[in-house]
Protein backbone atom coordinates (compact mmCIF):
# COMPACT_ATOMS: atom_id res chain seq x y z
CA UNK A 1 0.00 0.00 0.00
CA UNK A 2 1.45 2.96 -0.97
CA UNK A 3 1.44 6.06 1.46
CA UNK A 4 1.69 9.71 -0.33
CA UNK A 5 1.90 12.67 2.38
CA UNK A 6 -0.48 15.58 2.22
CA UNK A 7 2.19 18.25 0.98
CA UNK A 8 0.20 21.16 2.03
CA UNK A 9 2.31 23.49 -0.64
CA UNK A 10 0.51 21.83 -3.56
CA UNK A 11 2.77 20.62 -6.61
CA UNK A 12 2.63 23.59 -8.76
CA UNK A 13 5.23 25.48 -11.22
CA UNK A 14 5.86 28.05 -8.54
CA UNK A 15 6.34 26.12 -5.58
CA UNK A 16 8.90 24.17 -7.61
CA UNK A 17 10.72 27.79 -8.45
CA UNK A 18 9.91 28.29 -4.51
CA UNK A 19 11.89 25.33 -3.48
CA UNK A 20 14.94 25.61 -5.91
CA UNK A 21 15.08 29.54 -4.83
CA UNK A 22 15.32 28.31 -1.25
CA UNK A 23 17.85 25.96 -1.55
CA UNK A 24 19.39 28.40 -3.57
CA UNK A 25 19.87 30.95 -1.11
CA UNK A 26 20.27 28.61 1.76
CA UNK A 27 23.36 26.18 0.56
CA UNK A 28 25.77 27.49 2.38
CA UNK A 29 24.02 27.39 5.89
CA UNK A 30 21.64 24.37 5.26
CA UNK A 31 24.89 22.18 3.91
CA UNK A 32 27.77 23.48 5.29
CA UNK A 33 29.10 20.13 7.78
CA UNK A 34 27.69 17.54 5.31
CA UNK A 35 29.96 15.54 3.20
CA UNK A 36 30.03 11.96 2.37
CA UNK A 37 33.35 10.45 1.93
CA UNK A 38 34.44 8.90 -1.41
CA UNK A 39 32.81 5.12 -2.37
CA UNK A 40 30.13 6.37 -0.03
CA UNK A 41 26.56 5.02 -0.67
CA UNK A 42 23.90 7.85 0.82
CA UNK A 43 20.14 8.11 0.58
CA UNK A 44 18.42 11.31 -0.02
CA UNK A 45 15.06 9.90 1.30
CA UNK A 46 12.15 12.36 0.01
CA UNK A 47 14.16 14.44 -2.35
CA UNK A 48 11.29 16.40 -3.99
CA UNK A 49 11.95 18.21 -7.49
CA UNK A 50 15.92 17.52 -6.22
CA UNK A 51 16.19 21.37 -4.85
CA UNK A 52 18.25 19.95 -2.23
CA UNK A 53 19.93 16.65 -5.03
CA UNK A 54 22.27 19.13 -6.66
CA UNK A 55 24.03 20.42 -3.80
CA UNK A 56 24.24 17.38 -2.02
CA UNK A 57 25.82 15.42 -4.93
CA UNK A 58 28.50 18.37 -5.73
CA UNK A 59 29.69 18.41 -2.51
CA UNK A 60 30.25 14.89 -2.34
CA UNK A 61 31.02 14.21 -5.60
CA UNK A 62 32.91 10.55 -4.70
CA UNK A 63 29.87 9.31 -3.26
CA UNK A 64 26.91 7.44 -4.75
CA UNK A 65 23.55 9.47 -3.92
CA UNK A 66 20.15 7.36 -4.28
CA UNK A 67 17.49 10.07 -3.97
CA UNK A 68 13.73 8.77 -3.55
CA UNK A 69 10.36 10.16 -3.36
CA UNK A 70 6.46 9.02 -3.59
CA UNK A 71 5.49 11.74 -6.90
CA UNK A 72 6.84 10.33 -9.99
CA UNK A 73 6.30 13.93 -11.22
CA UNK A 74 8.57 15.12 -8.40
CA UNK A 75 11.31 12.93 -9.74
CA UNK A 76 11.06 13.30 -13.08
CA UNK A 77 12.08 17.12 -12.28
CA UNK A 78 15.25 16.32 -10.02
CA UNK A 79 16.04 14.38 -13.13
CA UNK A 80 16.16 16.47 -15.19
CA UNK A 81 17.60 19.47 -12.80
CA UNK A 82 20.70 17.06 -12.14
CA UNK A 83 20.84 16.89 -15.88
CA UNK A 84 20.91 20.24 -16.18
CA UNK A 85 23.50 20.81 -13.42
CA UNK A 86 25.70 17.82 -14.77
CA UNK A 87 25.82 15.66 -11.90
CA UNK A 88 26.16 12.20 -12.33
CA UNK A 89 26.55 10.77 -8.97
CA UNK A 90 22.56 10.50 -8.67
CA UNK A 91 19.89 7.52 -8.84
CA UNK A 92 16.35 7.96 -8.49
CA UNK A 93 13.97 5.82 -7.66
CA UNK A 94 10.48 5.92 -6.90
CA UNK A 95 9.62 4.97 -3.23
CA UNK A 96 7.27 5.35 -0.24
CA UNK A 97 9.37 6.18 3.18
CA UNK A 98 6.86 4.12 5.12
CA UNK A 99 7.71 1.02 2.76
CA UNK A 100 11.09 1.74 1.49
CA UNK A 101 12.40 -1.06 -0.72
CA UNK A 102 16.21 -1.40 0.54
CA UNK A 103 17.88 -4.06 2.55
CA UNK A 104 18.53 -3.08 5.88
CA UNK A 105 21.83 -2.03 6.22
CA UNK A 106 22.26 -1.08 2.86
CA UNK A 107 23.37 2.90 2.84
CA UNK A 108 26.28 4.43 4.54
CA UNK A 109 24.25 7.56 5.57
CA UNK A 110 20.71 8.78 5.14
CA UNK A 111 19.95 12.99 4.56
CA UNK A 112 16.52 13.89 4.77
CA UNK A 113 16.19 17.98 4.08
CA UNK A 114 12.15 19.17 4.70
CA UNK A 115 11.19 16.22 4.78
CA UNK A 116 9.53 15.05 8.12
CA UNK A 117 7.26 18.03 8.57
CA UNK A 118 4.95 16.51 6.08
CA UNK A 119 4.56 13.32 7.75
CA UNK A 120 1.76 11.93 9.60
CA UNK A 121 3.61 9.09 11.33
CA UNK A 122 7.36 10.75 12.03
CA UNK A 123 8.54 7.87 14.11
CA UNK A 124 7.83 4.80 11.77
CA UNK A 125 9.32 7.02 8.95
CA UNK A 126 12.49 7.21 11.37
CA UNK A 127 12.70 3.96 12.63
CA UNK A 128 12.82 2.66 8.94
CA UNK A 129 15.26 5.16 7.66
CA UNK A 130 17.21 4.01 10.51
CA UNK A 131 16.68 0.14 9.45
CA UNK A 132 18.46 0.81 6.09
CA UNK A 133 21.41 2.86 7.69
CA UNK A 134 24.20 0.66 8.35
CA UNK A 135 25.48 0.47 11.91
CA UNK A 136 28.14 3.14 12.85
CA UNK A 137 26.35 5.51 9.86
CA UNK A 138 24.81 8.93 10.22
CA UNK A 139 21.25 10.42 9.79
CA UNK A 140 21.24 13.63 9.00
CA UNK A 141 17.65 15.54 9.11
CA UNK A 142 16.95 19.35 8.33
CA UNK A 143 13.33 20.93 9.15
CA UNK A 144 12.35 24.33 9.66
CA UNK A 145 10.41 25.80 12.50
CA UNK A 146 7.74 28.44 11.09
CA UNK A 147 7.10 29.57 14.73
CA UNK A 148 10.59 30.52 15.05
CA UNK A 149 9.50 33.72 12.63
CA UNK A 150 9.99 37.32 13.65
CA UNK A 151 10.22 40.30 11.87
CA UNK A 152 10.20 44.27 11.98
CA UNK A 153 7.57 46.01 11.64
CA UNK A 154 5.24 43.86 13.48
CA UNK A 155 1.92 42.88 12.27
CA UNK A 156 -0.23 41.02 14.00
CA UNK A 157 -2.01 40.06 10.52
CA UNK A 158 1.26 38.98 8.87
CA UNK A 159 1.28 36.73 12.52
CA UNK A 160 -2.31 35.23 11.55
CA UNK A 161 -1.21 34.60 7.76
CA UNK A 162 1.81 32.29 9.68
CA UNK A 163 -0.51 30.52 11.83
CA UNK A 164 -3.26 29.91 8.86
CA UNK A 165 -0.30 27.57 7.45
CA UNK A 166 0.62 26.39 10.56
CA UNK A 167 -2.81 25.50 10.94
CA UNK A 168 -3.45 23.93 6.95
CA UNK A 169 -0.28 22.13 7.67
CA UNK A 170 -1.25 20.09 10.80
CA UNK A 171 -4.74 19.55 9.53
CA UNK A 172 -2.77 17.62 6.44
CA UNK A 173 -1.16 15.26 8.99
CA UNK A 174 2.33 17.25 9.40
CA UNK A 175 4.02 19.50 11.90
CA UNK A 176 5.31 23.01 10.64
CA UNK A 177 6.84 23.16 13.99
CA UNK A 178 8.97 20.23 13.97
CA UNK A 179 12.22 21.42 13.97
CA UNK A 180 12.60 22.11 17.62
CA UNK A 181 11.61 18.45 18.12
CA UNK A 182 14.02 17.19 16.43
CA UNK A 183 16.54 16.32 19.33
CA UNK A 184 14.22 14.24 21.29
CA UNK A 185 12.66 12.48 18.00
CA UNK A 186 16.16 11.70 16.60
CA UNK A 187 16.89 10.32 20.55
CA UNK A 188 13.56 8.43 20.60
CA UNK A 189 14.43 6.66 17.26
CA UNK A 190 17.19 5.09 19.39
CA UNK A 191 20.05 6.82 17.39
CA UNK A 192 23.62 7.87 19.08
CA UNK A 193 25.73 11.34 19.61
CA UNK A 194 22.29 12.75 18.55
CA UNK A 195 23.73 16.96 17.92
CA UNK A 196 21.17 19.57 16.93
CA UNK A 197 21.98 22.68 15.75
CA UNK A 198 19.93 25.68 15.00
CA UNK A 199 21.01 27.57 11.55
CA UNK A 200 19.33 30.89 11.52
CA UNK A 201 18.38 33.16 8.95
CA UNK A 202 18.54 36.48 10.05
CA UNK A 203 18.20 39.21 7.13
CA UNK A 204 18.21 43.23 6.44
CA UNK A 205 18.61 45.53 3.76
CA UNK A 206 22.60 45.18 4.05
CA UNK A 207 22.04 41.74 2.75
CA UNK A 208 19.83 42.35 -0.60
CA UNK A 209 20.33 38.70 -1.78
CA UNK A 210 18.64 37.28 1.34
CA UNK A 211 15.99 39.90 1.16
CA UNK A 212 15.03 38.68 -2.02
CA UNK A 213 15.89 35.15 -2.16
CA UNK A 214 14.47 34.15 1.17
CA UNK A 215 12.31 36.42 2.55
CA UNK A 216 10.34 37.52 -0.32
CA UNK A 217 10.91 34.10 -2.85
CA UNK A 218 10.96 31.80 -0.19
CA UNK A 219 9.30 32.40 3.28
CA UNK A 220 6.56 35.04 1.81
CA UNK A 221 5.79 33.00 -1.13
CA UNK A 222 5.24 29.86 0.78
CA UNK A 223 2.78 31.69 3.06
CA UNK A 224 1.20 33.37 0.03
CA UNK A 225 0.96 29.88 -1.07
CA UNK A 226 -1.68 28.87 0.71
CA UNK A 227 -3.99 31.78 0.55
CA UNK A 228 -6.88 30.26 -1.25
CA UNK A 229 -6.89 27.33 1.08
CA UNK A 230 -6.57 29.63 4.20
CA UNK A 231 -9.58 31.47 3.20
CA UNK A 232 -11.74 28.59 1.91
CA UNK A 233 -11.39 26.92 5.02
CA UNK A 234 -12.47 29.36 6.83
CA UNK A 235 -9.22 30.11 8.72
CA UNK A 236 -9.25 34.25 7.63
CA UNK A 237 -10.51 36.33 5.63
CA UNK A 238 -9.64 38.19 2.62
CA UNK A 239 -9.09 41.61 4.03
CA UNK A 240 -6.85 40.04 6.91
CA UNK A 241 -5.34 37.62 4.84
CA UNK A 242 -4.48 39.91 2.14
CA UNK A 243 -3.15 42.57 4.85
CA UNK A 244 -1.01 39.60 5.92
CA UNK A 245 1.09 39.13 3.11
CA UNK A 246 1.45 42.94 2.54
CA UNK A 247 2.72 42.83 5.91
CA UNK A 248 5.23 40.02 4.99
CA UNK A 249 6.43 41.33 1.92
CA UNK A 250 6.48 44.94 4.04
CA UNK A 251 9.49 43.80 5.95
CA UNK A 252 11.45 43.04 2.53
CA UNK A 253 11.55 46.49 2.25
CA UNK A 254 14.69 48.91 3.17
CA UNK A 255 13.63 49.59 6.95
CA UNK A 256 12.83 45.92 7.60
CA UNK A 257 13.67 43.30 9.25
CA UNK A 258 13.04 38.80 8.80
CA UNK A 259 15.00 36.19 11.05
CA UNK A 260 13.86 32.36 11.11
CA UNK A 261 15.37 29.19 12.19
CA UNK A 262 16.19 25.76 10.59
CA UNK A 263 17.11 22.88 12.64
CA UNK A 264 19.97 20.33 11.48
CA UNK A 265 20.03 17.06 13.52
CA UNK A 266 22.59 14.28 12.97
CA UNK A 267 22.73 11.07 14.92
CA UNK A 268 24.40 7.55 14.21
CA UNK A 269 23.14 4.22 14.50
CA UNK A 270 24.22 2.30 17.35
CA UNK A 271 27.47 -0.53 16.50
CA UNK A 272 25.50 -2.57 18.90
CA UNK A 273 21.74 -3.85 19.55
Amino acid sequence: MTHTPAYVHGYSGGEQTRLVDQATTLTDLLHTGTDYPPGSLVLEAGCGVGAQTVTLATRSAGATIVSVDISTESLAAARQRTRSARVENVRFQHADLYALPFAAEAFDHVFVCFVLEHLSRVGEALQGLKRVLRRGGTLTVIEGDHGSAYFHPQSPDARRAIECLIELQARAGGDSLIGRALYPLLVEAGLDDVEVAPRVVYVDASRPHLVDGFTRKTFTAMVEGVGDQAIASGLIDDATWKRGIRALYRTAEQDGTFSYTFFKGVGRKPLRG
